[in-house]
């Protein structure tokens, strides 16, 4: 659980200065569960400064609660929660400060955004709240006033936390928490899991990552893991302390992390996919003007321009399925089956020059469609919650990561998807993985991007 907070102060002296706004989301790591916010009379004068750059002046706070009024809320909300905010040092020393004139010792641990993100996103020019949240298209309002900067922060940390493919973040958490054994029993960690598609992190008393899958209903999952027999189940129900769970919206997307995440963090108990995830591919082939040739091949065999399948059978009915789609001539690819006329219309084939011309437009056409290749695309799906897209994104054919943007200026525009990105590693796997998924669910929309210069 977080605590996302954001203070504006009074400025002065070093240790004098007062709580004059503060802004608290509880945020369990997939949404906002409760938040706090209030302007706070801090019984002393605000330096001009801060009134020019927050617009909050003395009289806007003479009827404002004063600090030792909202304290126990401030408890209640921060109570077994990691405080989060940018430059947490900062917030975190004026609030103890405030608690320490009242003669409470108030303790909580702490993460600090400016912190992560000079980890996770080395390459930004600058890593101050506003700019750093403008570079990656996080919208904001109100800025220098503490819910807005502390939804910014939220909105932040979400992204980091997305970013975080090393699970740092989760595994240190989980590790200072645990303090070896954790108590909670299978029952509970199935109880806090949501019933929503991501990926599941099965954690062993050090925070290590034992085991990790894909799903579309994580509640679900897990809880099968603690109910199913044999030898897998058994050791992770000895063995798990603590489950954590990444929603992504979109199956792809799952997909994809899992594939990654399993090769990056190689979890003691997952069995980790073989070297290719697919054995046959259909080779594509041209030669000046003559028609471009399909071949189905094992893998071993394939060519620059191919798609990948799993096996004959699933080549076999792709060619069938393009033959009907594109109105092709079955024979013109290679396979012979009978077309009913009432679903194919009339297919084309290379009898002549004019023919061959429009066969290969058909396999152009058809590699457009199916094929990464050369495509620089956003393929949108939904996100994670109301408003929000995900989006994978695909430049000159390769994965270039996936993310998360609420508006479409920041879908259509591949600088902000380049910044906003977590990024991922593109082999022949991943453009399998991402072709097979196109073939078999229509509802993903390819957005054509032009690459950036």
């Amino acid at each position: 659980m977080y605590a996302i907070l954001d203070i504006e102060s009074t400025g002065g002296k070093y240790n004098e200065e007062g709580i004059m706004e503060i802004a608290i989301h509880k945020f369990d790591g997939h949404q906002v569960v409760d938040k706090f916010m209030s302007l706070v009379n801090p019984e002393r004068e605000i330096q001009p400064f801060v009134v020019k750059l927050t617009g909050i002046n003395n009289k806007m706070l003479r009827s404002a609660p004063k600090f030792h009024e909202v304290a126990k809320r401030i408890i209640e909300i921060t109570e077994g929660a990691i405080i989060v905010a940018h430059n947490a040092q900062f917030d975190y020393r004026i609030l103890r400060t405030e608690f320490r004139r009242l003669g409470y010792d108030f303790q909580r641990k702490t993460l600090c955004t400016v912190d992560l993100a000079k980890k996770l996103l080395p390459d930004a020019e600058s890593h101050s709240l506003g700019k750093l949240v403008r570079s990656l298209g996080i919208p904001m309002s109100d800025r220098h006033r503490a819910n807005g900067d502390a939804i910014a922060t939220l909105k932040l940390f979400k992204l980091l936390l997305d970013k975080d493919s090393e699970k740092t973040i989760i595994k240190e958490v989980t590790r200072e928490e645990s303090m070896g054994e954790l108590s909670p029993t299978q029952l509970d960690i199935v109880s806090e899991l949501l019933s929503e598609t991501g990926v599941y992190y099965m954690h062993d008393k050090d925070g290590d990552i034992i085991f990790l899958g894909k799903t579309k209903d994580a509640k679900r999952r897990v809880n099968q893991h603690f109910t199913n027999v044999g030898q897998l189940a058994r050791k992770l129900q000895k063995e798990t302390k603590r489950v954590t769970f990444e929603r992504t919206g979109s199956e792809l997307v799952a997909i994809l992390k899992e594939y990654e995440e399993l090769k990056r963090t190689r979890p003691k108990h997952n069995s980790i996919a073989k070297k290719s995830l697919f054995s046959h591919v259909i080779n594509f082939s041209k030669n000046g003007s003559t028609p471009i040739e399909l071949e189905i091949t094992k893998r071993r065999f394939q060519k620059n321009q191919k798609i990948g399948f799993n096996g004959i059978p699933s080549a076999t009915r792709f060619l069938k399925k393009i033959s009907e789609e594109f109105k092709i001539n079955p024979t013109s690819l290679g396979i012979e089956f009978t077309v009913e006329p009432s679903k194919n219309g009339s297919c084309q084939g290379y009898t002549d020059k004019e023919s061959i011309l429009e066969y290969n437009q058909k396999i152009v056409d058809v590699l457009d469609k199916y094929s990464l290749r050369n495509r620089t695309i956003a393929l949108v799906d939904r996100g994670r919650e109301l408003g929000e897209h995900s989006f994978i994104l695909i430049k000159n054919g390769n994965l270039k990561g996936y993310g998360y943007a609420e508006l479409n200026h920041q879908i259509n525009n591949i600088h902000i998807l380049e910044s906003i990105i977590t990024p991922m590693v593109s082999d022949d796997n991943t453009t399998f993985i991402i072709e097979s998924y196109l073939r078999k669910n229509s509802k993903l929309k390819v957005l054509e991007l032009t690459p950036a210069l």
